[in-house]
C-alpha cells in the first residue's frame, strides 16, 4: 500500500493508442455548463497531480474510482454520467475520482494509459485495471451494475468500510434552466471558503484545514467552516491508516490512547458516529489521566454531526460529567 510520500508505481501495463480522432469531438464547455460533461458533485470529485497521492491514501479508507478522461470529449460523457450516478445512488460506499490526464499528462504516464478513457478500482492504496476505452453499452451496465457493487463487497471483506465525504456539486446549466422559477437560495459553497472548499474536493486535506484555519481568522464564528475543518482534519489525520492494522492495534492496546484516538477516527469516517462517541468515553471513563487528548478529539468530533443530532447530546452530557 502506498502510504507517506512513497511514489506511487502502478503495476499494470495497459495497451492503448493515440486517440488523435478526439480533436473533433472536443467541446469548450466546462463540466456542469451547458453542453459540457457532467459535474461533479456528491461523491465524485475532480483531482490533480497534487491531490493524487491523497486519493491513493484515502482509499484505504473507503474504495475508490479512478477515471482518467478528457472531460472536453463528449464521447466520454455518457461514460462519466452513468458512473457518476451509479457511485452517487451508493451514497458513500464508494467514491469516483476524476483525472483529466490531458492537463495532467504524467498520471497518464504512471498508469502507462495512452489514451482516454481508463477506469481503475483503487482499495488500499492498490490499483486494479477495469477498463481501457470506451464501453459498449453492454459492458457500460456491467460496470454500473455488477463492477461497482463488488469494489465495494472486495474492499469490505478487506477491512475497508469508511464511507466518502460528500461533496455539493455546482449545477448544470440546464438544472438552472429548470428552476428558473423555484426562489433564490443561497450558495452551496461560500465564497470564503471555495479554496478550502476546492483543495479538500481534490483529496489534500492538509491544505483544507490550513484554508480553513484562514476562514476561521477573519470570522471565528463561522459555525460551517468550523464544521469542514473537522472533517479535513479527521481526513487529513487518518488517510494513511490500514483500517485493519487500527482496529487490530485497538484491541491488542486498549491502554493506549492513541490506539483508542486513531480507532475512533475510523469510525467517524465510517459514520459510525455513535460508535466513536462510545469508545473515546468509555476509555476517557477508565483513564481519566488521558483526559485532555480524548477531550479534545471529541470536542472535533462534535463539530461534524448536525447540531440536533441525538447521538452529540448524549455524548456532550457523558463527558461533562466525565470532567468534572
Amino acid at each position: 500500500m502506498a502510504t507517506g510520500n512513497q511514489q506511487f508505481q502502478p503495476g499494470v501495463s495497459l495497451a492503448g493508442a493515440v486517440d488523435l480522432g478526439a480533436i473533433k469531438h472536443q467541446v469548450d464547455a466546462e463540466p456542469g455548463q451547458q453542453g459540457g460533461a457532467p459535474a461533479a458533485g456528491g461523491y465524485v470529485i475532480d483531482t490533480s497531480s497534487a491531490g493524487f497521492q491523497a486519493v491513493m491514501q484515502t482509499s484505504a479508507t473507503f474504495p475508490i474510482l479512478l477515471l482518467l478522461w478528457t472531460p472536453g470529449d463528449d464521447r466520454l460523457f455518457p461514460l462519466a454520467k452513468a458512473l457518476g450516478d451509479a457511485v452517487n445512488a451508493q451514497e458513500g460506499k464508494v467514491q469516483l475520482a476524476r483525472i483529466d490526464i490531458a492537463a495532467e499528462p504524467e498520471i497518464a504516464q504512471a498508469f502507462r494509459v495512452q489514451g482516454a478513457p481508463a477506469l481503475f478500482a483503487l482499495i488500499g492504496g492498490r490499483p486494479m485495471p477495469v477498463l481501457q476505452g470506451l464501453p459498449s453499452a453492454e459492458e457500460l451496465t456491467q460496470l454500473t451494475d455488477e463492477l461497482i457493487p463488488q469494489v465495494i463487497t472486495l474492499a469490505q471483506q478487506s477491512g475497508i468500510t469508511g464511507t466518502a465525504p460528500y461533496q455539493e456539486g455546482t449545477p448544470s446549466a440546464s438544472d438552472q434552466e429548470g428552476d428558473a422559477d423555484a426562489p433564490a437560495s443561497e450558495p452551496a459553497v461560500p465564497p470564503a471558503h471555495e479554496q478550502a472548499n476546492r483543495l479538500a474536493q481534490e483529496g489534500d486535506f492538509e491544505g483544507a484545514v490550513a484554508a480553513y484555519d484562514q476562514v476561521l481568522q477573519a470570522d471565528p464564528s463561522d459555525a460551517l467552516a468550523a464544521r469542514e475543518r473537522a472533517k479535513a482534519l479527521l481526513l487529513a489525520r487518518s488517510a494513511q491508516l490500514d483500517v485493519r492494522v487500527v482496529r487490530q492495534q485497538a484491541a491488542d492496546k486498549p491502554d493506549d490512547v492513541e490506539s483508542q484516538l486513531a480507532v475512533a477516527d475510523i469510525d467517524m469516517i465510517g459514520g459510525q458516529i455513535a460508535d466513536a462517541f462510545g469508545r473515546l468515553l468509555d476509555y476517557l471513563a477508565g483513564h481519566r489521566d488521558q483526559m485532555e487528548p480524548v477531550r479534545k478529539r471529541l470536542l472535533e468530533f462534535f463539530l461534524i454531526p448536525e447540531a440536533n443530532d441525538p447521538r452529540l447530546k448524549n455524548a456532550r452530557q457523558r463527558l461533562a460529567t466525565l470532567m468534572y
